[in-house]
C-alpha cells in the first residue's frame, strides 16, 4: 500500500493544474481573437476590392462619347480603308445605332459591321475596340474596281463593276486615280445593257483586255461595246476592230503581235486593224 501524499503537495498539484488550464484558455482566446481579426480584415479587403472595382467600372474612360457617331475621326471614332465609300455614308448608318450606355468591352459591334457591309462597295468590315479612353476603329475592306462604264470616251464614267461582278452606281464615282480599270464604252440600251452582265461576262472582258495588252505591248485605252456585234478596242495610236465577242476572240487578238510592226513601215493614215476574222487579218486605211 502506497503512502499518502501530504495535503500541501496535493494543493500544489491542484494549483499547478489550475494555472495550466488558465494558460490554455488564454491561448485559445488569443487564437480565437486572431481568427476573428483575420476574418474581419478579409471582409474589409473584399469590401474595398468591390468598391474599387465599382469605381473603376464607373470611370468615364470606359464609355464612348455621346457624339461618337455624329462625325468621323472625332477622337472616339476612326474610319479607315474607305477609298471608295464616302465617310458620310458610313456615318449615316452609325447614326441609326444609339451610342451604348455601357462600357466599351460590353459593346457588341456585330450589328454595325453587318449594316455597313450593306453599302455596295464594301466587302467586309472589322471594328476594333480600344480602352482608356474608349474609342472605335472601323476598318473597311472594299471591293476592287475592275471595269468602268461610260457612254463615250470623253464622258465621265457612270458606273463601275467591282470584284464578284458587283455593279456599283455613279454615287460612288469618281474613283481614285490609283485604281487601274478597263474602260468600256456602252450605251446601256437593249441588246447592250451592261446592267445584265454577270461575273462571267466581266471575267471575259478582263481577259480580253489583258490578252490585247499582252500581245500588243501597249496600254488599252478603252473597249467599245456600243455595238455588241462589232466591238472595237482603242490602243494609244491605233484602233482595233475585234468583231463579235465569241469563243475565238482571244485567239484573234493574238494576231495583233504580227500586224503592229507593219504599221510603223506605212506612211498612210490607218483607220483600224481588222481582227474580226480568225483566218484573215488586215490593216484598213483611211480613204
Amino acid at each position: 500500500m502506497k503512502p499518502k501524499k501530504p495535503d500541501y503537495e496535493n494543493n500544489i498539484n491542484i494549483e499547478r493544474r489550475v494555472k495550466i488550464n488558465q494558460m490554455q484558455r488564454n491561448v485559445r482566446r488569443s487564437q480565437m481573437g486572431l481568427r476573428r481579426l483575420r476574418a474581419l480584415l478579409r471582409l474589409l479587403m473584399v469590401g474595398l476590392l468591390i468598391f474599387a472595382a465599382y469605381k473603376v467600372y464607373k470611370l468615364p474612360q470606359w464609355y464612348l462619347e455621346k457624339n461618337t457617331f455624329s462625325s468621323a475621326n472625332n477622337g472616339s471614332l476612326m474610319i479607315l480603308g474607305n477609298n471608295i465609300t464616302p465617310k458620310y455614308r458610313i456615318i449615316s448608318i452609325l447614326r441609326q445605332t444609339p451610342v451604348p450606355q455601357r462600357p466599351i468591352y460590353l459593346f457588341d459591334t456585330s450589328k454595325i459591321e453587318k449594316d455597313i457591309e450593306t453599302l455596295e462597295p464594301v466587302k467586309k468590315v472589322y471594328i476594333r475596340r480600344f480602352w482608356f479612353p474608349a474609342r472605335l476603329d472601323i476598318i473597311v475592306e472594299e471591293r476592287t474596281p475592275l471595269i468602268t462604264i461610260s457612254p463615250a470616251e470623253n464622258v465621265a464614267p457612270i458606273a463601275f463593276f467591282a470584284e464578284g461582278g458587283k455593279l456599283i452606281g455613279r454615287e460612288y464615282l469618281p474613283l481614285d486615280k490609283s485604281y487601274k480599270t478597263v474602260l468600256v464604252l456602252t450605251y446601256g440600251t437593249k441588246g447592250d445593257d451592261y446592267r445584265t452582265w454577270d461575273e462571267n461576262k466581266i471575267k471575259k472582258i478582263l481577259l480580253l483586255a489583258k490578252t490585247l495588252e499582252y500581245y500588243s505591248g501597249e496600254e488599252l485605252k478603252y473597249l467599245d461595246f456600243r455595238n455588241p456585234k462589232d466591238i472595237y478596242a482603242q490602243l494609244p495610236d491605233v484602233k482595233v476592230r475585234l468583231g463579235e465577242m465569241n469563243s475565238t476572240i482571244n485567239n484573234r487578238v493574238k494576231n495583233i503581235a504580227s500586224i503592229l510592226p507593219q504599221i510603223k513601215t506605212l506612211n498612210k493614215k490607218i483607220k483600224y486593224i481588222d481582227l474580226q476574222w480568225e483566218e484573215t487579218q488586215y490593216i484598213k486605211l483611211e480613204e
